[in-house]
């Protein structure tokens, strides 16, 4: 599997392009807008275009889908069903953050925890991780020991939840029930900013390394 990191949006938020090398097929993690270069990326790589997977509802994850999905012809899978009502306030959300009008959908799919997604021969791991958003879901692939986590946990930092819904405690509970058990050896792709380990954020992340939840 080949990962392409686009960061689109004013918020720099990690759209990823994922390519079955095998299939050439391809799936959108969190298309959250500049869909022209979007387009350009997966253009550019040669694929086939066959899915929108989204961790969550929030704006600079999935303002562009619907467009996407009206253009390309995809299906869209993900968030969990608990982020709807985020979905549902997109329009009014890209008044709010000058991102143009935008639409709400619903998507083809929603994900639980324990479910498989899949594109071409490429099959991940769904894991459930509330806390930042109710519905937040975070994507695993067990081969490549690579997760895509949206905005759950970051290099050196981790989700807010400060939003409607959200909830500390149950980030942490996501972040050490859910993240660590996969393995220190594990890469991961955030939401925002550079990629890391789960390894390293163990040692060093001052929310939610071993050290910082001993205490």
């Amino acid at each position: 599997m080949k990962v392409t990191v686009i960061p689109v949006t004013p918020f720099q938020q990690n759209c990823s392009l994922l390519v079955c090398e095998q299939s050439g097929q391809a799936a959108l993690v969190d298309p959250g807008g500049d869909i022209e270069v979007i387009l350009g990326a997966v253009e550019k790589s040669g694929a086939r275009l066959e899915k929108i997977l989204l961790t969550h509802g929030h704006i600079d994850h999935c303002g562009a889908t619907a467009e996407l999905r009206r253009r390309a012809g995809v299906l869209v899978e993900g968030p969990h069903i608990e982020d709807q009502f985020w979905i549902d306030q997109l329009a009014q959300q890209a008044r709010q953050f000058g991102f143009g009008a935008l639409e709400s959908f619903v998507p083809e799919r929603y994900l639980e925890g324990g479910d498989r997604v899949s594109f071409g021969n490429i099959s991940m791991e769904v894991r459930h991780c509330p806390g930042h958003t109710p519905g937040h879901v975070v994507f695993f692939h067990q081969g490549h020991r690579l997760a895509f986590v949206g905005d759950v946990l970051f290099h050196g930092s981790i989700g807010r939840t400060d939003f409607p819904r959200g909830d500390l405690p149950a980030l942490i509970e996501s972040i050490t029930t859910q993240l660590w058990p996969l393995g220190d050896d594990v890469t991961f792709v955030p939401g925002h900013g550079p990629i890391s380990t789960f390894g390293e954020e163990r040692r060093s992340n001052p929310f939610v390394s071993d050290k910082a939840l001993a205490t």
